[in-house]
């Protein structure tokens, strides 16, 4: 089965207003960058994003909170983007903060058909409030929810026509977890081959999850760079 597209807007043709996302990456590494242009090209707007964080104030899903088409973010780290924090202070855009490793394991709870589980971190915190605690080997821990989404857009190094997926060192991040909960996964690839031409061993996440392939070169853009004069 070939699921190669061939641009990122026809890969989201089906992504319409409202709808839950799910996009890969962490800080600027791994991000499907062409994907989230094209959204913003495309206009569609009142999205949940689901995220590690939201880019930065002038790439990533940095570039959708300018133009106001995300209504919801659940991400874990949101430091790096002024624009998300106007937002937030403002009342315009809805912000669920989920620790690091709990938003991992949501994910990965969600694609793997769990749809919840407990979890010591967070008690005591605000992130507490209003969830089921149960005590287990005299720690309290909290009831989390299995995360799932509408469309994953993640993105790869290497890709076969029929949708395996092969990501690079840490571009790896959180892309094959969420590829597996969304009902429509769309993979941005750095480089595509023919189906046989990956080692089965070496490939991270199997076509099985994902419905489409968009090759896009990345820009590789670094998320903060600090200089001296010479």
């Amino acid at each position: 089965m070939n699921k190669v597209v061939g641009t990122p807007m026809e890969a989201l043709a089906d992504v319409g207003d409202g709808a839950t996302l799910m996009l890969g990456g962490f800080g600027l590494c791994g991000i499907p960058e062409h994907l989230i242009l094209a959204l913003r090209e495309k206009g569609v707007k009142d999205l949940t994003c689901i995220s590690n964080n939201a880019g930065v104030d002038d790439w990533g899903i940095g570039l959708l909170l300018q133009t106001r088409q995300v209504k919801k973010m659940i991400s874990s780290y949101v430091g790096e983007n002024k624009e998300f924090e106007r937002q937030c202070l403002s009342g315009e855009l809805e912000v669920e903060l989920v620790p690091q490793g709990t938003l991992a394991e949501r994910i990965r709870a969600g694609g793997a058909g769990i749809p919840a589980f407990f979890t010591p971190t967070g008690y005591g915190t605000e992130v507490a409030q209003g969830k089921e605690v149960r005590w287990f080997d005299g720690r309290p821990c909290l009831l989390e929810q299995g995360l799932r989404a509408d469309f994953a857009l993640v993105r790869a190094w290497k890709a076969d026509r029929s949708g395996n997926l092969v990501f690079r060192k840490t571009a790896r991040n959180f892309n094959p977890m969420m590829a597996t909960a969304a009902r429509v996964t769309i993979a941005e690839v750095e480089e595509l081959v023919e189906p046989g031409a990956l080692d089965p061993d070496l490939v991270h996440t199997p076509g099985v999850y994902v419905d489409r392939v968009v090759v896009a070169r990345q820009e590789k853009r670094i998320e903060q760079r600090t200089t001296r004069k010479a």
